[in-house]
């Protein structure tokens, strides 16, 4: 097997956090670093950063910057200073759920040092170590999920992705990108079809950047191209990434996920989201609940500052939720599961640890079976 080796979109250090300017791929390469928790926070709305898992760790990360560089001379005033914290990061990005169960996860953390009356200095320490090792384990949990969902992918063919789910959008070798990553380092001879993605060019822009980092073998095609691949037998399988997965398995991904599920229904193509576990929330019975992100009409009458549209009302919805009944596999850290997923999803959750993939609050904790 051949080693997997990718770019890394954000770093804690001594400096402050580290970013990757993802909106500035694939033309230049710029690094930002963040010493205050609202950078960080201005960071993630803005897209600096952007990708479920990776927003999750960027929260995390914030919420230590944030304590790190407190004001607060004694833990009480440190409470109400968090709940500050808490509330900036959290108003962010409202669909990806792996922001809140990593501000979740932070909070907790803080709510057992407050028990135990740590003092300052130490609870400082420690949600500083909390966040490293939030990143730490997203690492480990898509070198899984690749591993688990290789197996998926043909020995040969072509196989088509969306948006971007790769090592910019988790701090790992990424979800679905994880999957075809490993699946060639298997030996695998895959070509991958990017769609751009519009309105903001996830795909034409970072997968297909990270795709010929990698040396990984793709053809670039346009969003309105995707039925005609499929319909042509030029697509073996499909797999994404998840922002959000609802208990029944409904799936929130990026806008344009839905109409390809429902092209690969027609055409016989599998379709598999590859999701961690922290993506599940047992708080929502289907994807009706999902909120979806609405955002700037810019991105859609403008492409790359210049105006492509005339000054008409623009809908810009950034996902869309894909039916349980159009996916054949979710990928996990901890297996695949497969319909029914309210099913084959709690018994994957009932195996994992209890801090490796909390569900988010008043939610059960969950984890994933194949």
């Amino acid at each position: 097997m051949r080693h997997v080796q990718v770019v890394q979109p954000i770093a804690w250090t001594e400096a402050g956090v580290v970013m990757l300017d993802q909106r500035r791929l694939p033309t230049e390469v710029v690094h930002h670093t963040y010493t205050d928790y609202r950078e960080v926070a201005r960071a993630i709305a803005d897209m600096v950063i952007r990708g479920a898992p990776a927003i999750g760790v960027a929260a995390a990360m914030g919420v230590a910057l944030g304590v790190r560089h407190t004001r607060a001379r004694t833990v009480e005033e440190l409470r109400t200073e968090y709940d500050v914290i808490h509330r900036t990061l959290a108003a962010t990005r409202p669909t990806a759920v792996d922001l809140f169960w990593a501000l979740d996860r932070m909070k907790r953390r803080l709510e057992t040092l407050l028990v135990e009356s740590a003092p300052l200095e130490r609870i400082q320490q420690e949600l500083i170590r909390e966040a490293q090792q939030i990143h730490a384990e997203k690492r480990a949990i898509d070198e899984a999920i690749g591993r688990l969902g290789a197996a998926l992918l043909p020995h040969e063919g072509q196989v088509m992705t969306q948006c971007n789910a790769g090592a910019l959008a988790t701090g790992g070798i990424g979800t679905a990108l994880g999957i075809i990553r490993m699946a060639v380092a298997e030996g695998r001879r895959l070509h991958v079809l990017v769609p751009e993605t519009r309105p903001y060019l996830q795909g034409a822009r970072l997968t297909a950047w990270e795709l010929q980092q990698d040396g990984i073998p793709l053809t670039l095609i346009t969003d309105n191209m995707v039925g005609h691949m499929l319909r042509t037998g030029q697509v073996h399988a499909v797999v994404t990434g998840a922002d959000r997965v609802a208990a029944n398995g409904d799936t929130a991904n990026k806008i344009g996920t839905y109409s390809m599920a429902v092209l690969a229904r027609e055409h016989g193509v599998p379709f598999y989201v590859a999701a961690p576990l922290s993506t599940l929330d047992w708080t929502i019975p289907s994807g009706e609940h999902i909120p979806i992100e609405q955002r700037r009409p810019e991105e859609v009458t403008h492409l790359a500052g210049v105006r492509i549209a005339p000054d008409v009302p623009v809908a810009n919805p950034a996902f869309d939720v894909t039916p349980a009944r159009l996916i054949t596999a979710i990928v996990t850290e901890r297996g695949i599961a497969r319909p029914p997923y309210e099913d084959s999803l709690r018994q994957l959750a009932a195996t994992a640890p209890a801090a490796a993939a909390p569900a988010p609050a008043c939610a059960p904790q969950a984890r994933q079976v194949q």
